[in-house]
């Protein structure tokens, strides 16, 4: 299964994108970022590849100086990759 990251140089900028998509009704985690990520505080935000337009979305609407980028986590293979989007 494949799940996605909104991965952040703050640590407070992630936990807010976290409480804007819990407040949403989106199901959302707070993980640590991957060593191979390679990008600042080492936590994100996972949630469902499903609900990507709408994080995408929602994290353009507001002001997420530190947003690091996009990265996808195949959880059966425990791989991320970077996504351009």
């Amino acid at each position: 299964m494949i799940s996605y990251l909104a991965a952040f140089r703050s640590r407070s900028q992630a936990i807010r994108l976290y409480d804007l998509l819990r407040a949403s009704g989106y199901s959302a985690r707070i993980v640590n970022t991957p060593r191979e990520a390679g990008v600042g505080c080492g936590i994100s935000v996972n949630f469902p590849s499903q609900n990507f337009g709408s994080v995408r979305a929602l994290l353009s609407r507001n002001n997420f100086t530190a947003f690091a980028g996009w990265f996808g986590i195949d959880s059966e293979i425990g791989k991320c990759i970077r996504i351009n989007a």
